[in-house]
């Protein structure tokens, strides 16, 4: 039976307290009731937890493949069984609304059987040699221990993304959930694989504020690879950590994702892209719409009709399964936007809807008269408001989406399919869609951005390139000619 007792973290298949003198009470963003309270881990709860992933790596790296694949094949009959205990923990931990919710447990399914295939990629190869009478082999190796750090927005599914292949290509993981959400990025996954039947030591979760154990995540001496999804500011610390110590890092940070609407486009498929892209999860999305760009021949007819729809979007209780807009994460990341929003106003910009908060549910806002310039349009939003910005031409609205640092998801609306690809093209991002919206995630297809927005790709055959490393064996069949540096010896 699925363990749901998430007072504890989980280190060498054991379910222990923390040492650290303080804890981490865990609460309803929605309504503020308490959910768990844990007691946080110290630096030797870290140290034991990737002393245990260490050892359980040795074996496992040599284990076969079939049974590699039998452990994730059972997570995915456990994650079933499991759907409806998953999907209310994010409700009642992340904000999420059941719809998101349930998407972002269909997404992690997707990730869990995707990486069944991995024990079965890891394939080497034989290459020629300039040498003669010696064959060159190349062959892929896991790379040890992998430390994740996961986030709050899309706890479950941006978790399991790292955790999934990391298992599957023969390394074991030490895990730190965000503090906001221990359970879902967290603590649940200790559950669910112990369920599946992995064996001890592979998987550990440290639950603790990063002031006390945020560094020694990066720093400590056994992970070879750091993977975090997060903001940009962060990520930048971790990179510069993690180079100082020679580790590998797969960065997925923040994004500044723009629609482009372009003059021939169809307003109603495009306004609907736009409502999807930019609320869905209250736009704590990192593909999240942040600009919309519309040309000035439809701007005053796609306004219109973008404000009309967002009118009839529901918010507030994220349990209520008609809900469209739920809470925001916490009362700093309103008070974030509402300052943005205040500033974007003085400047220019007008409110066309919402604009208000009510504790941490945030009205889905709509802004007209925005520059590219303005706090709302230059920041990542990461909440309901939506941003309008007119443009004269393709290659204005080309100058101002690149012109931000991040590039991570976008889109772009034509009736012309040419036409939009061409325009998708000159855009400098990790992923971009044409006739869609931003937020899209596959787990086949490569994620991950450009610029600001991180390093390296998830999903598909592109994160084995991350997770595991390349070795050159050659082995010479034939006695080697060394030329007169022997032959003068002799």
């Amino acid at each position: 039976m699925l363990k749901t007792d998430f007072s504890r973290m989980y280190i060498d298949g054991e379910w222990r307290k923390g040492s650290s003198d303080k804890s981490m009470t865990n609460k309803n963003p929605f309504n503020g009731e308490e959910l768990v309270t844990i007691q946080s881990a110290a630096k030797g709860d870290l140290n034991e937890a990737y002393e245990a992933a260490a050892r359980a790596q040795e074996k496992w790296a040599t284990e076969l493949p079939q049974n590699k694949r039998a452990v994730l094949e059972k997570l995915v009959t456990v994650m079933e069984e499991n759907k409806e205990l998953i999907i209310d923990w994010l409700v009642k931990e992340a904000g999420s609304t059941v719809m998101k919710a349930s998407v972002e447990f269909q997404a992690s399914l997707n990730i869990v059987k995707e990486a069944t295939g991995y024990p079965y990629h890891m394939e080497g190869k034989i290459m020629p040699s300039q040498t003669p009478g010696k064959e060159n082999r190349v062959y892929r190796n896991p790379l040890g221990v992998i430390g994740i750090i996961s986030p709050w927005n899309f706890p479950f599914h941006l978790a399991i993304r790292s955790i999934a292949p990391a298992i599957a290509t023969g390394n074991a993981v030490v895990l730190k959930p965000a503090t906001d959400t221990p359970v879902t990025g967290g603590l649940i996954f200790a559950s669910i694989f112990e369920a599946a039947g992995l064996p001890k030591g592979l998987l550990n979760v440290v639950v603790g504020r990063g002031s006390e154990i945020g560094d020694e995540i990066v720093t400590h001496p056994v992970p070879r690879l750091i993977s975090f999804t997060g903001s940009t500011e962060v990520g930048r610390h971790i990179g510069e950590l993690a180079g100082r110590n020679l580790k590998k890092t797969a960065l997925e940070l923040g994004g500044n994702n723009a629609l482009v609407v372009l003059d021939d486009a169809d307003i109603e498929q495009a306004v609907e892209s736009a409502l999807f892209g930019k609320f869905y999860h209250q736009g704590q999305i990192c593909m999240s719409l942040n600009r919309i760009f519309v040309h000035k021949d439809i701007y005053e007819k796609f306004a219109e009709r973008f404000t009309e729809l967002a009118k009839n979007l529901k918010y507030g209780d994220p349990a209520d399964k008609t809900t469209n807009v739920g809470p925001l994460i916490n009362k700093d990341q309103v008070d974030r936007i509402m300052k943005d929003v205040k500033t974007s106003v003085e400047q220019g910009a007008k409110i066309q809807l919402g604009g208000q908060a009510d504790g941490n549910v945030m009205e889905p806002t709509v802004l007209t008269g925005v520059t590219n310039k303005m706090p709302i349009a230059e920041n990542e939003i990461f909440g309901p408001v939506a941003v309008l910005i007119p443009f004269d031409s393709e290659e204005e609205a080309v100058q101002m989406v690149n012109e931000s640092p991040y590039g991570l998801s976008g889109s772009v609306h034509s009736s012309n399919i040419e036409r939009g690809t061409s325009f998708a093209h000159k855009i400098h991002t990790g992923m971009i869609h044409v006739n869609d919206q931003s937020v899209n995630d596959e787990a086949h297809m490569p994620f991950g951005g450009e610029k600001d927005s991180g390093l390296g790709r998830f999903n598909g055959e592109w994160v084995l390139e991350e997770f595991t490393t390349l070795k050159w064996l050659s082995v010479q069949h034939t006695p080697r000619d060394y030329g007169p540096f022997i032959s003068q010896l002799k």
